[in-house]
């Protein structure tokens, strides 16, 4: 078994000699980047491996790079490890419109996770049995965790007592509207206190 993590990389890369291992390691968490054609043979290597035995995915969720790197998104799986006692991220990094095979077949828990990814973040996995939003409505426009997602929405969502069900307005908002001189200088307080006096 492998207690330290320096030679527990060192096994991986000799078995997966295409993956990039994040130097140095922190935070006593191996960080592995491996190209999405070769994930779902490196996860099943890593659970069905006696020496490695990554048996549980803790999680997956999607990051978006946009203005850090390229490419723009990755694809982030936390397994966990019992007989090592310890966990090992996976990540692998892709452009935008590219997919990632589905690895519910390798873990069945991958099926949720993957359905949010898609929801916040656009990420499709390829051969997912169901792959729909999760979080937000199925007539929602975008993906909310993106980077480049207007803060400023232009529909609002509402159920309607009336009608019984949920219902989809533009959004108003009053700010829109204010005229600001920035040009004259601010003397409300002043004359409010001026007022006061008399």
């Amino acid at each position: 078994m492998f207690q330290d993590l320096p030679a527990q990389a060192q096994y991986i890369k000799s078995n997966f000699n295409d993956i990039k291992i994040i130097e140095p390691i922190a935070n006593d968490n191996l960080i592995i980047y491996v190209d999405k054609n070769n994930l779902e043979n490196f996860l099943t290597f890593l659970r069905d491996d006696a020496q490695l035995s990554f048996k549980t995915l803790v999680d997956v969720f999607g990051a978006d790079m946009l203005g850090i790197r390229s490419p723009r998104f990755e694809v982030i799986y936390n397994l966990l490890s019992y007989k090592l006692n310890n966990r090992i991220t996976v990540k692998v990094a892709i452009d935008d419109a590219v997919e990632v095979p589905t690895v519910s077949k390798i873990f069945s828990s991958a099926g949720w996770f993957e359905r949010e990814a898609f929801d916040m973040y656009g990420i499709v996995f390829t051969n997912h049995e169901d792959l729909r939003r999760i979080l937000t409505d199925y007539d929602f426009e975008g993906h909310p965790l993106r980077k480049d997602f207007p803060l400023t929405v232009y529909k609002e969502v509402r159920y309607d007592e009336n009608q019984k069900k949920v219902i989809y307005e533009d959004v108003k908002l009053t700010q829109e509207f204010r005229n600001f001189d920035f040009e004259m200088p601010w003397e409300g307080a002043k004359k409010a206190v001026q007022k006061n006096n008399n």
